[in-house]
């Protein structure tokens, strides 16, 4: 078995799959992409072999468990030292060690495959690239350790801080890379979306755009990474995205944010970016080299717009805020728990803790009212 092993050479091509002229990557996110996509090539090409090593998995002696982990450690340890290499290039920061990273990626590659091959198991996306997105997001915003506010350099904006979380624990998405350490529901405050929406504003037209469409919409970052020209939808009577990323749907973009209106539905902060364009790219978001937008770009325009500002936990607001306010605020101006499941893509049962959030807002906003006359 060993021999055979190594005469179809499966694990020598992965170990040089990261070292063959033509492969640099200059990015966290083109690596894993670069080798989930090569380990899927060499895995699916060696589909017979993958089965047997499997059938026959109850039988192997110490010696071939021992050869056969050998391969598993070694692919393992060259993907931790080519994270490392990026990692230091990019300056990164990991909330777990690059060999960890590196042993998770390789266990939910095989894992996938293995699935794919010795059952009728039907994974939950339409084909491998949707799936190499979908392990990318997790890994880029999952193992990434963001800078904390006390390490900001400039100097954070006096906000205040007239709403908090309620410790609920919310709906999660593998697109929206809220903090792991915290699940609780924390919109935002007022004062703090429009503070970085007027940040956003100085830093640019899709800055500004994203930032608007994000709270104004409560779209996904994965969804929104996904938008096409075609997908904005706009006249004097009302302003849509077509959603087709995840759940299939069409959601309104809101003039009024948090008791301010962002112009007009057909001149606001999205028109005005689409306006401003020259090129024929169908993506309405776009790199500065006119490519789709990716979910670490998408990071950095959040970032940007987010810059020195604290939300009321005394942290950098992170963007999976920005939905979870939207569901609050949508909730406030009445709209019901199975409307807006219809426009968030959520069941009514994952939206339950935000609409104790808005009950519980809508009763403080009443005693204070109470406490006014």
């Amino acid at each position: 078995l060993l021999a055979v092993i190594d005469q179809a050479g499966m694990v020598t091509r992965m170990h040089d799959g990261l070292t063959q002229p033509g492969t640099e990557v200059h990015s966290l996110e083109s690596l894993i992409q670069h080798y989930s996509r090569d380990r899927f090539n060499i895995l699916v090409q060696h589909a017979e072999l993958l089965r047997a090593l499997v059938g026959e998995a109850g039988q192997y002696s110490v010696e071939q468990q021992r050869a056969l982990s050998e391969g598993m450690a070694q692919s393992t340890q060259d993907l931790a030292q080519s994270l490392e290499t990026v990692i230091a290039q990019e300056q990164i920061t990991l909330r777990v060690s690059s060999e960890t990273l590196a042993a998770l990626l390789n266990n939910v590659l095989y894992g996938c495959v293995v699935a794919e091959l010795i059952s009728e198991f039907q994974p939950g996306w339409a084909d491998h690239e949707r799936f190499i997105d979908a392990v990318t997001t997790i890994c880029l915003e999952g193992a990434i350790a963001h800078s904390s506010p006390s390490t900001q350099a400039s100097e954070p904006q006096s906000l205040s801080s007239d709403d908090s979380s309620n410790g609920v624990t919310p709906p999660t998405d593998p697109t929206d890379p809220t903090d792991p350490t915290d699940k609780r529901i924390a919109d935002l405050p007022a004062t703090v979306v429009r503070a970085i929406l007027q940040q956003a504003k100085k830093q640019g037209a899709q800055t500004y755009a994203i930032t608007y469409l994000l709270f104004g919409a409560g779209v996904l970052p994965g969804e929104l990474i996904e938008l096409e020209r075609s997908h904005h939808i706009a006249n004097s009577r009302q302003q849509l995205v077509q959603i087709n990323q995840g759940a299939v749907r069409q959601v309104p973009v809101n003039q009024w944010i948090m008791g301010k209106r962002y112009g007009s539905y057909t001149n606001n902060p999205l028109t005005q970016w689409l306006k401003s364009r020259k090129d024929d790219a169908s993506h309405l978001f776009l790199t500065d080299q006119g490519q789709k937008l990716s979910l670490s770009k998408l990071m950095e325009h959040w970032q940007n717009a987010t810059e020195g500002i604290l939300a009321p936990d005394n942290r950098s607001p992170h963007i999976g805020q920005a939905r979870q306010t939207w569901c609050v605020e949508m909730l406030m101006k009445g709209l019901n728990a199975d409307d807006l499941s219809l426009l968030s893509g959520w069941t009514t049962a994952q939206l339950q803790p935000y609409v104790r959030r808005a009950r519980e807002k809508a009763a403080l906003e009443r005693a204070l009212q109470l406490d006014q006359k």
